[in-house]
């Protein structure tokens, strides 16, 4: 009996210092991200079982602060949605026979094909839309491709504190212009 209680308790030491080991890794990681300008959710509680850590998107931190109003939030949504979408592209197979292989399907069907190509080509029409709006200012239109689109805070687009304000800034503005429109 005593035996087992030993090993019982190894383990249970050897889990708790495996344990302690991730936590002081995710910690170190966090840390990390944060000094690079990420934004992290940090889980409430201290607990051991407690809710994982979260990144937040530019959109989600700047709106978390009170810096930009429901409205601009929505608005850059909007265009970070319409800016992903446009980048896809769909694989165009090497042959337009929708089943080249006797008969065997080889991905999607030429319909499923188009469509998501004619979705794609509607995104890059509405995100012209939307940089048409913003008078194609470059400064705008690369902060909202950044923290809408890319989905990055002004901190990491910028690479630190002093350009970081100066692209949240640029971005209120832009995003402003979006919300009216």
């Amino acid at each position: 009996m005593d035996r087992t209680r030993l090993l019982r308790l190894e383990r249970q030491a050897k889990a708790r210092a495996e344990a302690r080991a991730v936590m002081d890794g995710v910690a170190e990681t966090v840390a990390l991200e944060r000094g690079r300008g990420a934004a992290i959710a940090q889980p409430p509680g201290r607990a051991m079982r407690a809710k994982p850590y979260q990144r937040q998107t530019g959109l989600e931190w700047l709106g978390r602060k009170g810096r930009l109003s429901a409205e601009e939030v929505a608005a850059g949504k909007r265009y970070g949605a319409a800016y992903r979408r446009a980048r896809q592209d769909p694989a165009i197979p090497s042959t337009l026979e929708a089943r080249p292989q006797g008969g065997q399907p080889a991905g999607q069907s030429l319909k499923a094909l188009l469509s998501q190509a004619h979705g794609t080509a509607q995104a890059r029409d509405l995100l012209a839309a939307y940089r048409r709006s913003l008078l194609m200012q470059s400064e705008m239109v690369s902060a909202c491709d950044l923290v809408c689109g890319e989905e990055m805070t002004p901190r990491e687009a910028a690479g630190g504190d002093r350009y970081g304000a100066r692209l949240e800034a640029v971005l209120r503005v832009a995003l402003s212009i979006l919300a009216r429109g």
